[in-house]
């Protein structure tokens, strides 16, 4: 096992496609505090941004083989902070907007005719979830009603991220598919 911590950016970059783990240390070592800090200027939270650096790591051990990095191994990392930062706040953004609807939908007016209409559509939607494939059901509700990450939904039903990802699309393509059909109905309730 050698020492790495006089190897430029460069030369680490390079060693990471061929080399075992302890050039990964060398990386992880030499930025893991710096990109923490980073993620920290913009979440404020160490427990959100030690996942988001984590992330950052994982992707880069996973895929090492493959990465380019035409701006440097520095540049990459922080951009890829940056990028996992927005996804973080635009993941929020929807739990925050789908919390503000539900909180909509109890200030409606309740007259009969709309809580009849709603628990119609409410109920139509269940039984379109119900008929999903098991694993894509599974997906779907960890996802859109537990708010897991794709990570944790992989981790949980012991499947790949990339899985968890063509069922989540499946799923939402059948319930589009399916309540585009009751669009003209919306519309008319909506008016």
């Amino acid at each position: 096992m050698g020492n790495y911590s006089k190897h430029t950016d460069e030369e680490l970059a390079l060693l990471l496609k061929q080399a075992g783990p302890e050039i990964f240390k060398e990386i992880y070592d030499r930025y893991w505090d710096r990109l923490l800090n980073a993620a920290y200027k913009r979440v404020r939270n160490t427990e959100t941004c030690e996942e988001i650096v984590q992330d950052v790591f994982t992707k880069l051990w996973t895929n090492r083989a493959s990465l380019v990095f035409t701006t440097g191994l520095g540049n990459y990392l922080y951009t890829a902070v940056r990028y996992n930062v927005i996804d973080h706040y635009r993941k929020h953004a929807v739990r925050e907007s789908f919390i503000s609807s539900e909180h909509a939908h109890i200030k409606l007016d309740n007259s009969t005719e709309e809580y009849v209409f709603l628990n119609d559509l409410k109920k139509h939607i269940d039984m379109m979830i119900a008929k999903l494939p098991d694993k894509c059901r599974s997906v779907y509700q960890l996802s859109r009603i537990e708010f897991k990450t794709n990570k944790e939904i992989a981790t949980e039903l012991n499947i790949s991220e990339k899985t968890v990802e063509g069922h989540l699309t499946k799923a939402l393509h059948s319930l589009r598919t399916t309540i585009a059909d009751l669009m003209p109905i919306l519309l008319f309730f909506l008016k």
